[in-house]
């Protein structure tokens, strides 16, 4: 029954992406009609070839194969993801490579939202993805909940993926800092979530172990905070169901609060509070040391929750929002530093008897500088939002480098580091190819990151004062064009720590791809809760 209901939907599905590619008015929505079409029709041909093969008996077993397929597509779309940053930073520097012949669609103003939807939900997303699930059933001693709802959630997150970063080369965007995608893209990723919600939650419910790990914590509070995000900003009403146009149901200065609540949000729950959920399972146990102390991150979690999502407000100082609003976001970002600092301590300290192993392990390198990064980048942001300070670096490259501090740094790090961990252990290696090559990553990646932010902090600072500097007759001593000649070497700088933190990236998809060619160890059964 279930076979035929789901032939019914798909190729409902196919006929009506049919329809609308038909009547499209603009030509984003005719294409991603098309790719809807396209791929809602390769499932229904696949699902029609076996619906009447036999079921496969349900497997006790951790359902790892969606985890390895993460695996993959995270290392993919990071790369995907370098590339594209590096190659708009050169863009800065060299104008001419915002190439004409391309029609606008290789240009800064296109490329920059891709690239930025790349790194963040692409590559951090599918990130996020396979390492929660493997950590919820490590921790919970159970396979997965839902049968292949995890494959859907992975597949459809894919699409959105794809309907996200083709709508921004072609010119389909709603204009809103980390959430361009327009609403039927908005509306797949919010069934998606949902449906990753169930997924992640239905697995807790049926959990052998009594006690709910920290890190689900965390990484179960990432989950539910960014769909209520999602789903808030971006309220809209298309201006017609045959296109990708749309009106957002908030407006001026009601707009901008609600923009950059989500915004800093996302960065609070999807870039934070989710890579803390990481931070908490693969540091002790590459470290082989528990978590230093529990009731800290208890303190940890609560405090970071409550605190983050009041803290918006200070990306709007000086303009029509309120004072009182904006120092209320300020004086929540001040006051997050604390509880932060404290995640970051209880991160450092697990290593407490196992110091000695960053001499000879560099994935826990990678781990503990990751941790780094995430206490340098709380203490940045705190004072960034501090009014005084935010006069002079608003809307400079201070806040860039200050932004690819904490994400090429820590969520970038983290994320390499839980790579190298899961990969022998998900296709049953002894080990990793070379521990060498990570290594050199490491050490690539950390002097990319060093190159990038450096430039960032000096030329934005640069950038501040000279935009403020006035002759005795209160005239401005420098216009626009002459602070952009003058971050020319910077920028330079900039790009080449962003080839290094690349090619950390490319030495690592080499270094996984070698570890799964090597020949595996037996394959082991379910294990108990770790």
């Amino acid at each position: 029954m279930w076979d035929y209901l789901k032939l019914a939907v798909l190729g409902l599905l196919t006929l009506l992406a049919a329809i609308a590619a038909n009547f499209a008015r603009d030509f984003v929505y005719q294409v991603h009609a098309v790719i809807v079409m396209l791929v809602a029709g390769g499932v229904f041909l696949r699902a029609l070839r076996h619906t009447d093969e036999p079921k496969r008996p349900v497997s006790n077993e951790y359902m790892d194969d969606v985890i390895r397929a993460g695996v993959i597509a995270t290392a993919f779309w990071g790369v995907v993801g370098f590339l594209a940053g590096t190659f708009i930073a050169f863009q800065l520097a060299f104008p001419v490579l915002n190439f004409e012949w391309a029609q606008g669609y290789a240009n800064f103003g296109r490329l920059r939202p891709l690239h930025t939807s790349a790194v963040i939900f692409a590559f951090g997303g599918n990130a996020l993805l396979c390492t929660s699930f493997y950590i919820v059933q490590r921790t919970s001693a159970v396979r997965l909940w839902g049968g292949n709802a995890a494959w859907f959630v992975f597949w459809g997150y894919q699409l959105f993926i794809v309907l996200a970063a083709t709508g921004y080369l072609l010119g389909g965007t709603q204009g809103k800092e980390y959430a361009e995608p327009e609403w039927y893209v908005d509306l797949w990723l919010t069934i998606v979530w949902v449906v990753y919600l169930a997924v992640f939650l239905g697995t807790i419910i049926k959990r052998k172990e009594p006690h709910i790990y920290v890190a689900n914590w965390f990484l179960l509070s990432f989950i539910v905070t960014v769909a209520m995000l999602h789903v808030v900003n971006n309220l809209s009403v298309p201006v017609s169901i045959w296109g990708s146009r749309s009106v957002q149901l908030f407006a001026g200065v009601q707009d901008a609060m609600t923009q950059w609540w989500y915004g800093h949000n996302a960065v609070g729950f999807f870039l934070t509070a989710g890579f803390l959920g990481m931070m908490y399972y693969f540091v002790p146990k590459q470290a082989e040391r528990p978590v230093y102390s529990y009731k800290l991150s208890i303190i940890h979690f609560w405090a970071l929750i409550f605190l983050y999502i009041w803290a918006g407000p200070h990306h709007l100082h000086y303009t029509a929002l309120p004072d009182w609003a904006s120092t209320l976001g300020m004086v929540f970002s001040v006051v997050l530093w604390m509880p932060s600092w404290g995640g970051m301590i209880n991160g450092l300290m697990t290593l407490s008897g196992a110091w000695d192993k960053l001499r000879t392990d560099p994935i826990l390198r990678m781990m503990v500088i990751s941790i780094g990064f995430y206490g340098m980048s709380t203490f940045e942001g705190p004072m960034m939002s501090i009014r005084a300070v935010n006069s002079l670096s608003h809307y400079t490259d201070w806040t860039i480098g200050h932004v690819h501090s904490g994400a090429l740094g820590w969520n970038g790090m983290i994320t390499f580091g839980a790579l190298y961990f899961l990969t022998p252990r998900l296709w049953n290696r002894e080990r990793l190819y070379s521990l060498s090559l990570v290594n050199w990553h490491f050490w690539l990646a950390t002097i990319g990151i060093v190159l990038y932010a450096a430039a960032m902090w000096v030329t934005g600072i640069m950038e501040g004062l000279m935009w403020r500097e006035v002759d005795p007759q209160g005239f401005l001593v420098w216009s626009f064009a002459d602070t952009v000649a003058a971050k020319f070497p910077m920028y330079i700088v900039r790009g080449l720590g962003g080839v290094l933190y690349l090619l950390g990236a490319i030495i690592m998809c080499y270094n996984l791809w070698m570890t799964v060619r090597s020949a595996p160890e037996r394959a082991t059964a379910m294990a108990p809760a770790e």
